[in-house]
């Protein structure tokens, strides 16, 4: 055990070794009350609709600054985000993105919670919709997947040749957490200036994480098989001479729909296959060179943070652990930002308690 890390937090801050990871830390500066501390609360009353009109309310800035884009990713697909730049913008700061989880948008909560929050800092910002979520099912004919890399990519590109070539930092939640990395990972060969990014509770093994969908509590695989099968209505009423989804929606089950649709609407030879191109478990950033950085909790009950273990270290590499925080929860009230909020403010230069120094 090392040294406390020495930042305005560090008293909280240990290193938890080879167990998890060997650029992980513990930090035990998140303290949500008792009723809001078990990994399910933390998970799931985030994302319950009351909290809406309070989000939105102190979002407020935000949205009225937001200026929709369709964002020409090349080789015919388009992608949709929304920009906002507040009236006195910091001067020569990256732009940041921010990337939504899997059947989330750019109107999530997290998303405008942390989006407002980078506002108020004087960043510019762009929320940015992946394929097929929020309202864009009509913009490209071919469904999303998660191995669509290329056209992120193709946004991200986009959005920096649009901001005067400034660099981006990238935050993305779950998927899109996973997405980003992976945009760091490759940023030098998509000729992308990265100043940072950041993932909160991002997907690590898929294959480990449809497991626990399967395996845990049913309300989660529940809870997305209704989102998707929404999502799948909309492509369908979007492109009728291209899709039925009937059948699927009626069979149901998150791995016998995953299965079917990649063997009828992508190229890969198996599930297996398709799962195994998006995991950044082993090496997949072992080229990893931008500051990063993951946020995960003990307690997420949808990702498995022994999951950790199996990641490349590249020195760009940190990993913020804590004890509760659930899957993209981080909160210790519900109306306020979110412990994670706070922390990437600081991490990109808002506030105490940042670490990009250390990378």
């Amino acid at each position: 055990m090392r040294a406390p890390h020495p930042d305005r937090e560090a008293a909280a801050e240990i290193t938890v070794g080879a167990r998890f990871h060997p650029r992980a830390i513990l930090d035990n500066t998140l303290v949500p009350p008792l009723w809001l501390r078990g990994g399910h609360a933390q998970s799931i009353l985030p994302s319950l609709p009351w909290r809406r009109p309070a989000v939105e309310r102190r979002a407020r800035p935000l949205l009225a600054a937001s200026r929709e884009r369709l964002i020409d990713c090349g080789e015919g697909t388009i992608l949709q985000g929304f920009q906002a730049q507040p009236a006195h913008a910091a001067v020569d700061a990256p732009l940041a993105v921010v990337l939504h989880g899997w059947e989330g948008s750019a109107q999530s909560l997290y998303v405008l919670s942390l989006a407002q929050m980078l506002f108020d800092m004087g960043r510019e910002v762009v929320r940015l919709n992946l394929r097929d979520h929020g309202d864009t099912h009509h913009l490209n004919r071919e469904l999303f997947h998660s191995c669509r890399l290329p056209e992120v990519l193709g946004a991200l590109r986009a959005i920096q040749r649009a901001g005067a070539q400034r660099p981006l930092d990238l935050i993305g939640f779950s998927l899109g957490g996973n997405f980003l990395l992976r945009a760091a990972a490759a940023a030098h060969d998509a000729g992308l200036a990265v100043a940072h990014a950041i993932a909160i509770s991002p997907v690590l093994d898929p294959k480990r994480t449809l497991e626990a969908l399967e395996q845990g509590a049913a309300l989660y695989s529940r809870y997305f098989e209704i989102k998707w099968g929404r999502s799948l209505v909309k492509k369908q009423a979007a492109w009728p001479e291209d899709y039925d989804f009937r059948a699927l929606m009626k069979r149901g089950g998150l791995r016998r729909m995953t299965r079917e649709l990649v063997g009828r609407h992508t190229n890969f030879p198996s599930l297996d296959d398709y799962l195994d191109g998006y995991a950044i478990t082993g090496e997949r950033l072992a080229r990893l060179d931008v500051p990063s950085t993951i946020i995960a909790a003990l307690d997420d009950p949808i990702i498995p943070p022994a999951d950790l273990s199996r990641l490349a270290a590249p020195d760009a590499l940190r990993i913020v652990l804590t004890p509760h925080g659930g899957h993209c929860g981080f909160f210790e009230a519900l109306t306020a930002p979110s412990w994670a909020d706070r922390r990437v403010a600081a991490i990109l230069g808002g506030g105490a308690g940042g670490d990009a120094a250390t990378h």
